[in-house]
């Protein structure tokens, strides 16, 4: 074997070794590149942050996605706290009217932020959810020894100090949501009930949002409380009243034996029907043997009485 011939083989060999290390090397890091991809998107899916944040926050505790999410959030809370000290002069009129009822019970809120674009997101959504769930759970824990007809009516303030489950206060929470989303937000106001055995409460919300099925969320929305009313229909009762109270907004109850004052006219009882303008709402109730204990509306945006 000529020294030329055996130089040319180590050559070769050397160089299919180097290749396929080369290769095993690029493999290897594709898997890397993937997992730390995977764990990226996992992240972003999870807490909602940009994509710059979570890899920061990666590459920063070596890819343990509990310090991760950890460090996001306390990185938000901070920067959200910062953004709503910035952005405190900026108004903000959209936002949602979150309803929900449970064992005769009920809570309506306003929360606020800038644009209709981030009243359609789902972290601002996710914070309407927090603030309905959490007031009602405070009244409930608040008012579980009382019987009869309780209600509530909480400032923004008033509702911002009360805390989530995990602890965290809802001002808090308003704090993260801006540093997720950039916009003012607030919440303005709230209202809960509780109402005993043989009353009803329903409600109605319009221009609602798709998809939510737990609280109902829209720019309006009325819970009405009554009693009476003909058997399996009191859920298409309340309803009716509630469609009546979000369109007519009427400012109080007035009586069943009240006569109509004209198109002026902010007495409930005495309205309209919208559902039957041939009679008013006292008439319409007297035929389904009912009557309307209490109401309240809330329209997104509104200027109330303590804003004046």
């Amino acid at each position: 074997m000529s020294l030329t011939f055996l130089f040319r083989t180590i050559t070769r060999d050397v160089a299919k070794v180097s290749f396929c290390q080369h290769v095993q090397s690029l493999h290897t890091g594709c898997h890397l590149l993937a997992a730390e991809k995977a764990l990226l998107m996992t992240l972003r899916k999870s807490t909602g942050y940009t994509f710059t944040n979570c890899k920061k926050a990666l590459e920063k505790f070596d890819n343990d996605m509990k310090q991760a999410e950890a460090w996001l959030h306390e990185q938000a809370q901070k920067e959200g706290w910062n953004k709503a000290n910035k952005l405190e002069g900026r108004k903000a009129k959209e936002g949602l009217i979150g309803l929900y009822i449970g064992d005769k019970a009920a809570v309506m809120v306003e929360v606020n932020c800038e644009t209709d674009f981030v009243a359609r997101n789902e972290k601002f959504q996710q914070l309407v959810k927090d603030v309905t769930f959490t007031t009602l759970a405070h009244h409930q824990n608040k008012n579980r020894s009382k019987a009869g007809y309780v209600k509530s009516i909480l400032s923004g303030d008033e509702v911002c100090k009360l805390s989530t489950d995990d602890g965290a206060s809802l001002a808090d929470c308003v704090a993260l949501t801006i540093g997720r989303l950039g916009e003012n937000m607030s919440v303005k106001r709230a209202v809960t009930l509780s109402v005993p055995a043989e009353w009803n409460v329903s409600s109605y919300v319009h221009g609602g949002v798709s998809g939510q099925t737990d609280v109902a969320m829209g720019r309006y929305g009325a819970l009405v409380v009554f009693q009476g009313g003909k058997d399996g229909e009191q859920h298409t009762l309340g309803r009716k009243l509630g469609q009546h109270i979000v369109g007519e907004a009427p400012l109080t109850l007035g009586n069943m034996d009240d006569l109509p004052c004209g198109e002026s006219e902010t007495r409930l009882l005495p309205q309209t029907f919208l559902g039957d303008p041939s009679r008013t709402v006292a008439e319409f109730l007297r035929g389904q043997q009912a009557r309307v204990l209490d109401f309240v509306r809330f329209q997104r945006g509104e200027i109330t009485e303590d804003a004046k």
